[in-house]
């Protein structure tokens, strides 16, 4: 097994992983840092909890110079959560290079992230919509930008900001260096990729990799009005250290937290309605551990990077495959368990059997008898 160092990565960036943590290159890892430390534009096809971000964080830090105050790389994200959560890694990557990396994003004032810009900064990470909004005011200019990367490109072209996207690559200059990382592949992202990157070269983790190896799969039979009893009775039987609870919509989600509040589970909601400050702060707290179980959208779950996540439940089953697979990306991560709980209509097995197929699971049917509650795990 390969090391960091054999990846071609420098001593400081070797010293600030071994400081971090991190032992040894996950897959795609492994694939993706020889090809883009080698100057190639990079295709990488890994869902969130796969180790992408110091993918592509490592090598691009590699090419920043901390004496050039100009903004040399600019990473592109679909959400403020996700944002963050990669500000966050690249700072602690780049610590003993002293760059300086800034995060843009809406629902935050734009006074003081222009302030930090003008301060000086090598790396910004920033939300799509903010970007566009620094760069329509000329206050953020990609000119000097040698390394973009899109990070969960599926997601913004779900988002509705692809075109945005293309404004933006188009104003950066043509001799960049482009990664483009994305869970699934749409023919959207299949065309932006040839039209904005140049020969780039594919690494690839597979669903099945990711999911067979680290996470249980289960499917509870439940009639529509007898969901939210058996979804109180999968919570009371499993005891998870932290669940991620997912609901088609707003209301629902809503409505499914109150019920469960009334059963006496302690519950956050989490969707887009919620206040910037009201969801921050359930972020925060679940991310902390002092949250145990989130109900959700899964717009607002988006970009979530939470370890201690030892069950995703799908209280209304997702509408493709590969959705299915973005949300249990947030259990069994870089190798932890995890268990992924599908309360199902008789109706929509065919859903689950098309999940099956994707994925190159086997979904078993859910018992309270063979349910394994995280202290019994740990006994």
């Amino acid at each position: 097994m390969p090391t960091f160092a054999d990846l071609g990565l420098s001593t400081p960036l070797v010293e600030a992983v071994a400081h971090l943590g991190y032992s040894s290159p996950t897959p795609i890892q492994e694939q993706a840092i020889p090809e883009l430390l080698a100057g190639r534009d990079v295709i990488g096809q890994a869902q969130t909890g796969t180790g992408k971000t110091a993918a592509f964080g490592l090598p691009l830090l590699e090419y920043v110079d901390p004496r050039d105050p100009d903004v040399q790389a600019l990473v592109l994200t679909p959400t403020r959560e996700l944002c963050i959560q990669v500000t966050q890694a690249i700072r602690a990557y780049g610590e003993r290079r002293g760059v300086g990396v800034v995060a843009v994003f809406g629902g935050a004032p734009i006074r003081s992230q222009v302030a930090q810009l003008k301060a000086g900064a090598q790396v910004v990470v920033g939300t799509v919509g903010r970007v566009m909004d620094l760069m329509s005011r000329h206050q953020l200019v990609v000119s000097s930008v040698r390394f973009v990367v899109l990070d969960e490109a599926d997601e913004m072209l779900d988002l509705g900001f692809l075109e945005d996207v293309e404004t933006i690559l188009s104003r950066a200059p043509g001799g960049r260096q482009t990664a483009l990382f994305s869970a699934t592949m749409p023919q959207e992202i299949r065309q932006l990729a040839e039209a904005r990157m140049l020969d780039p070269v594919t690494v690839k983790v597979r669903a099945a990799t990711l999911t067979i190896d680290t996470v249980e799969h289960f499917f509870v039979d439940a009639a529509d009005r007898e969901k939210p009893e058996a979804l109180a009775r999968v919570i009371e039987a499993e005891k998870p250290t932290q669940a991620i609870v997912f609901v088609r919509t707003k209301i629902g989600v809503d409505r499914l937290a109150r019920v469960l509040d009334g059963r006496g589970l302690r519950v956050k909601a989490l969707h887009g309605d919620m206040s910037q400050g009201s969801r921050d702060g359930v972020m925060i707290a679940f991310k902390d551990g002092r949250e145990r179980l989130l109900v959700a959208t899964d717009v607002a779950a988006r970009g979530l990077d939470i370890s201690g996540v030892t069950h995703v439940i799908n209280y209304d089953p997702p509408n493709s495959p590969q959705i299915y697979v973005h949300r249990i990306g947030r259990t069994g991560r870089v190798g932890r368990s995890g268990r992924a709980i599908t309360v199902i209509t008789p109706k929509q097995h065919r859903d689950l059997e098309a999940i099956e197929r994707h994925a190159s699971i086997k979904i078993a049917e859910w018992s309270a008898e063979e349910a394994r509650p995280e202290r019994r795990r740990e006994a």
